[in-house]
């Protein structure tokens, strides 16, 4: 009798559980500027009268779950933006979508800075991470007028690099092939260039960089040292813009616009393409002209970076992107040899919405390659490469005040090795792996906005 009375209360708090989820809903959407269609990011938004509410993330995205069902008004502050109030319905265990759009304030405060950092700071702890934005990036002072990532992470504590603005980055001890770089997602084998002032990433294009340095999530992979992931934003969705700059060290290009120009409720195509040209070559046989081997060749470094990137903006907050990149460096002694080598890949990735769901859906494939060529008088080429295949998924469920993301990476490897020895015989190593991870994580919210 003590097992059948266990069992009816068991089923009787699970039922109890249903009926008080059926009485509640959820509210989600994206906030966006309402002139340029630009999101948000850490921007408040509550349900007026109640003590839900939540900040947008990365990509404007907030999410609001166990609310009453009722009509409420859902207010939106930002610093900077007018706050908006509209009505808003949520439906006994459904899930509702509202986009909001914030108009620009007309009083700007110059003796208040509010950054994404500050406001991210304030609702959520991270152990061992360390967000940073173009903002900072810039903040730093920088070899040639040229701001770069490499400057700002040998500020960070627990990183060595070597070089005078790069090279190699240790970080925590770690030695570099331990470090995983990722650009939207995808590995960069080697992020910086052979002269070691610059990485081979376009500081106008980063939108967000996360650097980790311990207790990161198993969605990383494989790797006990570091992990800097960075993601670039969309091109300008309301007009055309760029810039072309130059240096004694190098050349800068930047070009973007929509393709479909932004409206409000309607979708937007937008695209960005940028150029990075070394000048070193050139520029050094006139600055150290007093160096007979320079003043004929200049110095022997040269790197040239090319991105571009595609971005499809829908009404309802799910998004699509194109994106390719093409980084390449070289060493040239005409009396000796020369060395080159490059990182070339693409890709797409998507976020996907689903009506009525309380789940956000993630994907990516793409591929990243790495080669490496030795090339000397009189000797066959030697050739080193490294092609990586990815495809990932990962979905993330909203749950009463918790979050539970989970999801599956797959990855094929070649590396392949080639040279030709003293006798002319060529000897060539291939290799194949492939790698299959899984990773869940659980959040649990307590306590309210």
């Amino acid at each position: 009798m003590m097992r059948y009375d266990r069992f009816f209360g068991l089923l009787a708090l699970v039922l109890s559980f249903m009926s008080v989820s059926a009485q509640t809903g959820t509210i989600r959407g994206n906030v966006y500027d309402k002139n340029t269609g630009e999101a948000i990011i850490y921007c408040n938004v509550q349900l007026d009268g109640t003590t839900l509410g939540a900040t947008t993330d990365l990509d404007g995205f907030f999410v609001i779950t166990k609310v009453p069902a009722g009509e409420y008004n859902l207010l939106t502050t930002y610093i900077g933006y007018e706050t908006s109030s509209m009505k808003v319905k949520i439906n006994n265990g459904g899930v509702t979508y509202q986009a909001v759009y914030l108009d620009a304030s007309g009083v700007k405060l110059d003796e208040v800075q509010i950054t994404a950092a500050s406001q991210q700071a304030r609702t959520t702890v991270n152990i061992s991470q360390l967000q940073v934005s173009q903002r900072q990036i810039k903040a730093l002072p920088s070899v040639g007028g040229e701001a770069d990532i490499v400057q700002y992470l040998q500020v960070i504590p627990g990183v060595i690099s070597t070089g005078d603005q790069g090279g190699q980055i240790y970080i925590r001890g770690g030695a570099p092939v331990q470090n995983k770089i990722l650009l939207d997602g995808l590995n960069i084998f080697n992020p910086f260039h052979s002269i070691g002032f610059y990485s081979v990433f376009e500081t106008d294009l980063v939108k967000n960089v996360d650097v980790l340095t311990g207790g990161f999530g198993a969605e990383y992979g494989g790797r006990i040292s570091a992990i800097v992931d960075i993601k670039t934003r969309d091109g300008n969705k309301s007009r055309t813009s760029g810039f072309v700059s130059g240096g004694p060290f190098m050349g800068r290009a930047l070009l973007e616009g929509p393709i479909v120009k932004f409206k409000e409720g309607s979708t937007s195509v937008s695209y960005a393409l940028s150029a990075k040209k070394s000048l070193l070559e050139y520029t050094t046989k006139n600055l150290y002209s007093y160096a007979a081997p320079i003043d004929s060749i200049g110095l022997p470094f040269s790197f040239t970076d090319l991105y571009g990137k595609v971005s499809v903006n829908t009404p309802n907050g799910s998004k699509f992107n194109l994106f390719g990149f093409n980084f390449k460096d070289g060493y040239n002694n005409p009396s000796l040899s020369a060395i080159e080598w490059k990182n070339t890949g693409g890709g797409g990735n998507f976020t996907l919405i689903p009506s009525g769901s309380n789940i956000l859906v993630n994907a990516l494939v793409g591929f990243s390659k790495y080669n490496v060529s030795l090339l000397e008088k009189n000797v066959e080429p030697r050739v080193s490469d490294i092609d990586e295949l990815t495809a990932a998924l990962d979905f993330t469920f909203f749950g009463n005040n918790s979050e539970v993301k989970y999801g599956l990476e797959v990855k094929s490897i070649r590396t392949d090795f080639e040279f030709v020895n003293g006798l002319g015989l060529r000897l060539a190593q291939e290799q194949n792996t492939t790698e299959l991870g899984f990773f869940g994580k659980y959040r649990q919210i307590i306590g309210s906005l």
